[in-house]
């Protein structure tokens, strides 16, 4: 026996059939509407939506465009629990067969994101279902947009790579609280029940940071985006942290730097580059010592050879220099030595557990595997 609790959307779908079953409301007498029942319940208007579209699936009521919804006059003997949740028809699916599934990411580059969407939507079409595809260009009031546009188009689940920031989008707290079909990619948020596939960026910290120690390096900056509660950062830092710790070596050699901000979907702005060009340059002056760098993101990593070359250092002899994810050139040893990580399994699984959530399931977090592969920017320390 299933002993969960039922999410919101079932307690408006039981309350009302209780209604029309006690004779309380009667065939042809109209039903709450939805912003009545969600004002009643004090909950969002996508929840009261669900209901009354599973009470219409269920041949409970009718729902008139324009009018409203109103108890059938033919009704069946029995109407069926809602499975949890039930596959929503959307505008975009109506008339086909299939789930139907957004996917809401900050932007995509081939070295990090396109492998990961070209996976989603690959695994959709393996199992018939769609995928609608937006883009936030990293804002948070975008991403609201986009989530409650999704999300209130009927859609059956959403697939959501959060913007960074300090804040927790409300919209998807509240799809959290509602118990709509959600999966987050690339990072998880603290405290928040939502589940979540991405990399175990912990490990992958210490991996890379290890790399560079096990080499003779001890002088070792970690270059960064400023954190703000994006956990993917958060977690590649304390595996930074670790890789030390582990090793019994002190925290007098390490170095961080996270007020960087030419990273996707600003990587390209000339003025966040300048910026962090001069950041970095004045790090280096400040900081002779420091003989190998982990870029968080590999277009900081782009910058920072920039600068070296500018300043005359050469890579990987002075310097050596890695980070996370690359763009690869096919049929050449890879530029730089980095943590590739594992996009097509997260999009896949992302997927497959949006559906899960479909069938009732409750999928909590989950990781895929990382790869380091080695470049040319790296070399032992003489």
């Amino acid at each position: 026996m299933d002993t969960k609790a039922p999410v919101l959307y079932e307690k408006l779908y039981n309350h009302v059939l209780d209604e029309i079953r006690s004779g309380a409301l009667r065939p042809g007498d109209r039903v709450p509407s939805e912003k009545e029942l969600a004002d009643r319940f004090g909950v969002s208007r996508i929840t009261s939506k669900r209901a009354l579209e599973t009470l219409q699936r269920a041949g409970m009521i009718d729902r008139v465009r324009g009018k409203g919804s109103f108890v059938g006059r033919n009704l069946p003997s029995e109407a069926p629990l809602p499975a949890l949740p039930v596959r929503w028809r959307s505008g975009f699916a109506r008339g086909r067969t299939g789930p139907a599934i957004g996917l809401v990411v900050p932007d995509v580059s081939d070295a990090y994101g396109l492998k990961l969407l070209i996976a989603a939507e690959e695994r959709c079409a393996e199992l018939d279902a769609h995928l609608i595809f937006r883009r936030t260009h990293g804002d948070p009031a975008s991403e609201r947009r986009a989530i409650d546009l999704l999300a209130g188009s009927g859609l059956d689940g959403l697939i959501v790579f959060p913007v960074h920031g300090e804040d927790y989008s409300p919209s998807l707290v509240r799809l959290v609280l509602d118990g709509y079909p959600l999966v987050l990619v690339d990072r998880y948020l603290p405290g928040i029940a939502a589940a979540a596939v991405y990399t175990d960026n912990v490990a992958a910290g210490e991996a890379i940071t290890g790399y560079l120690l096990d080499r003779g390096h001890r002088d070792i900056a970690l270059l960064s985006s400023p954190q703000e509660h994006t956990t993917s950062l958060e977690d590649r830092l304390k595996g930074f942290q670790s890789a030390y710790t582990h090793r019994n070596l002190g925290r007098e050699t390490q170095y961080s730097v996270t007020n960087l901000y030419s990273t996707l979907p600003d990587a390209f702005r000339i003025e966040n580059i300048a910026t962090d060009e001069q950041t970095i340059r004045q790090f280096l002056d400040r900081n002779p010592s420091v003989t190998a760098f982990v870029a968080c993101e590999y277009n900081l990593a782009t910058i920072l050879l920039d600068v070296l070359r500018k300043l005359g250092k050469r890579v990987p002899e002075d310097v050596s220099v890695t980070c996370f994810d690359a763009r690869l050139d096919p049929g050449s040893p890879p530029e730089v030595t980095h943590i590739r990580q594992d996009e097509a399994a997260m999009g896949r699984t992302a997927v497959d557990m949006v559906l899960a959530q479909m069938r009732g399931e409750r999928p909590g977090r989950m990781t895929v595997g990382f790869e380091l592969v080695e470049g040319r920017s790296t070399a032992a320390r003489a």
